[in-house]
């Protein structure tokens, strides 16, 4: 088998023929990541039980369409930002502010505009806020390369956590926003836990798929010979600008998506759940699974949310101290990484 192939056409290729597992183990460390995170995945899904697996699952999904997005900017094109926590925020707050309901004048908190509008109508428009801005800001971003795109990006995340705070006319500031609408179709109303996965995995799908088209077209080759060497791009005749921006946009927009679930599935969201380590811990996420890669981003939040979760059920670890130890441990992982393997898990390209 080629050794080249990405981590699930190898485990494909090992269910076909096991005997290639003899030949794949032998000092492969992307085929131990990969066995290693599912079996750990599956463990803890079964001993925690059906109910909590799938809570588990939509957390994932969640977590899996952001770390796919991110991928597209920082993996394929080499653009490193920490600002995508503003657009999760824009599509959280655009579905919360259009669907909730809330009598807030009956709270004494400060009243907000309501408009009650179905999930599925609001979720497209928290991608196309989301996309809007992401536009207005990608176009002075990309004055910027390199080291100062990062600062600018992370002033972008300081500047949208700062508006969802205190814009109170449209968010209520640190009250948060309640009673985020459920999705429905006509009478169905998405409201188990199960449903309520369902609906995480068709948005997962439509982002794969989406990325899958982008990244093994000629659009997604010029987003790989920029993230290269973007001067020498610029020789060939391409206006890498405009990639840059697109990309970006596009990237946006599934983030957007990525809140929108995020608010109906909470029903209820307030700026802490878009602060700036946020950011920080998605950026992890793309770089522990690896760049450049589908497979990576959706292994990298299973990892992640194993880690998340699984942590809470040590029994030597005060709850009061899981916080804590979840960002030293992923701390320590990225270090391990950046020195061992700065590919990621199952990445192809360095950071």
């Amino acid at each position: 088998m080629n050794e080249n192939l990405p981590g699930w056409q190898r485990l494909t290729g090992i269910l076909r023929d096991p005997r290639e597992a003899l030949t794949l183990s032998r000092g492969n460390i992307e085929l131990w990541a990969n066995l290693l995170i599912i079996l750990c995945a599956l463990v803890f899904m079964l001993l925690k039980g059906a109910t909590f697996a799938v809570t588990l699952t939509t957390v994932f999904g969640i977590w899996a369409m952001l770390s796919i997005s991110l991928n597209l900017v920082v993996g394929y094109t080499g653009l490193l930002s920490v600002g995508h926590i503003g657009f999760f925020g824009l599509g959280a707050y655009t579905v919360a502010i259009l669907t909730s309901t809330t009598s807030y004048e009956n709270l004494r908190t400060g009243e907000i505009p309501t408009f009650g509008w179905p999930f599925f109508a609001a979720l497209p428009v928290a991608a196309l806020v989301a996309g809007l801005v992401a536009l207005l800001v990608g176009i002075a971003f990309n004055r910027f390369r390199d080291d100062i795109y990062v600062l600018v990006s992370f002033g972008f995340a300081i500047i949208s956590f700062n508006v969802f705070l205190n814009l109170r006319v449209l968010t209520r500031g640190a009250f948060g926003i309640h009673d985020v609408a459920r999705p429905q179709i006509g009478s169905w109303v998405f409201d188990t836990e199960l449903e309520l996965m369902l609906v995480s995995l068709v948005l997962l799908a439509i982002v794969i798929g989406i990325s899958w088209f982008i990244v093994s077209s000629s659009f997604g080759r010029v987003l790989k010979a920029i993230r290269e060497d973007e001067q020498v791009a610029e020789v060939f005749g391409y206006h890498v600008t405009h990639y840059k921006l697109a990309v970006w946009v596009i990237s946006a927009m599934m983030t957007g998506l990525a809140g929108g679930m995020f608010s109906s599935w909470t029903t209820f969201i307030d700026p802490n759940s878009f602060i700036l380590l946020e950011s920080i811990l998605l950026v992890s996420i793309v770089i522990l699974g690896g760049l450049a890669t589908i497979w990576g981003s959706l292994l990298g939040a299973l990892a992640f949310v194993l880690l998340e979760e699984g942590m809470r059920f040590l029994p030597f670890l005060p709850q009061e101290y899981v916080g804590q130890a979840r960002q030293v441990v992923l701390g320590v992982l990225l270090v391990v990484l950046m020195v061992f393997r700065p590919q990621g898990l199952v990445g192809r390209f360095k950071l």
